[in-house]
């Protein structure tokens, strides 16, 4: 990649640029210049920028409104099949918020050095898997080739908030079941090794906010049951278990970021003024617990913990995930062997890992088979090039 000699470029698709960079390059950094920042993400832009894609790839463009101004949109590339299973290409447009102080350039600029180095929000969370999926299509139909099977690019809103008004809602909409899927990839994690990280579950969050009541009193008196104290005795438990799982981590070669339960105290609250003492205190907490957790058992040791902290200590949850479906990743199941011979064609190497954070994949997990397979088990229905 060539580094910017005439300032950013401004178009897209297939047209040349300045400094003779890669019209892919080009296309990713328009797409990173839209400012599908939350909280006010310009969805709008990049329903223009879509509307502009399937015009050029000439692939038909469906939109769903799931929400009021939450709109997915999916292109379809036809195959010579279509009521075979199809394979889904999902994707993102929103990305999280900018701190702009802590940034070296501008960003929403999608500035490239003199090395090729792009800096831009949501370059790698996922614009760039977006741009790769609309360039792999691209180059495909340019070579004439046709597929078996329909593939959907889809483009969905909201994941970064949790995907509520976004893939949660979307996979029990009618439209999302005339996909007729079988096999979806979505996000994932840059390796530092030359392996290919192939992530076929993920961890559930839980979002948890604890309830300390507490007696009140003037802050120059040694005043009992305060809420103070049964707010330790809640930080210790849980701080004490995530120090638990960090030595499991760190003391264990067989074990990634994905196989243990992270537990972050996120918030604290509680209190007036500085001599009164507080009537109730809040913490909250972010875990993401592997799908080999009983998370049954889990929530009980957390009732315990609140139980031993003292009297009306109570917990909710602002986020609470229970599918723990996982993707066949055995050598007998179809899709799978498709997808990795299709990589060791090419020598790929592949590790298979939970994905340690959340994505909208869990959404379509939750709604496949009672296995979690998004796929058919059926050997006739495998993926195909041709």
């Amino acid at each position: 990649m060539l580094p910017d000699k005439d300032g950013p470029a401004l178009g897209g698709g297939q047209r040349s640029f300045p400094g003779g960079e890669d019209s892919s390059v080009s296309l990713f950094r328009e797409y990173l210049r839209l400012k599908t920042v939350h909280p006010r993400p310009d969805y709008d832009a990049a329903l223009r920028f879509l509307d502009r894609i399937a015009e050029e790839l000439e692939l038909p463009l469906t939109k769903i409104e799931v929400c009021p101004g939450r709109v997915v949109s999916i292109m379809t590339w036809e195959g010579m099949n279509p009521r075979l299973k199809s394979i889904l290409l999902n994707s993102h447009t929103d990305v999280v918020p900018v701190f702009q102080e802590h940034w070296k350039y501008d960003a929403f600029s999608a500035f490239k050095d003199a090395e090729g180095n792009i800096y831009a929000r949501g370059s790698q969370d996922m614009k760039c898997v977006t741009i790769q999926y609309i360039q792999a299509v691209r180059r495909l139909k340019a070579e004439g080739r046709k597929l078996m099977r329909n593939v959907h690019l889809m483009f969905v809103p909201d994941e970064e908030v949790g995907g509520h008004k976004g893939m949660e809602t979307f996979v029990k909409h009618p439209e999302f079941k005339k996909l007729n899927i079988g096999f979806a990839l979505d996000e994932g994690l840059a390796n530092t090794s030359e392996a290919f990280t192939v992530f076929y579950g993920e961890r559930n969050p839980w979002w948890i906010t604890v309830h300390c009541p507490g007696s009140p009193g003037h802050g120059s008196r040694f005043v009992e049951n305060t809420a103070a104290e049964k707010l330790r005795h809640v930080m210790n438990s849980f701080l004490d278990f995530r120090e638990k799982e960090k030595q499991r981590l760190n003391t264990s070669e067989c074990f990634t970021l994905g196989d243990v339960t992270t537990v972050n105290m996120t918030m604290v609250s509680g209190g007036v003024a500085y001599n009164v003492i507080p009537a109730e205190m809040d913490v909250s907490f972010d875990l993401r617990i592997p799908p080999t957790v009983n998370l049954q058992e889990f929530e009980g040791q957390i009732r315990r913990w609140c139980k031993e902290a003292g009297e009306d200590v109570t917990y909710k949850f602002a986020q609470k995930h229970m599918n723990q479906n996982i993707t066949s990743t055995e050598e007998n199941d179809p899709w799978w062997r498709a997808f990795s011979a299709a990589c060791k064609s090419m020598n790929l190497t592949l590790e298979k890992e939970i994905f340690p954070a959340a994505t909208d994949s869990r959404f379509i997990r939750a709604v496949s088979t009672g296995t979690g397979r998004v796929h058919s088990r059926n050997p006739n229905k495998v993926p195909s090039s041709k």
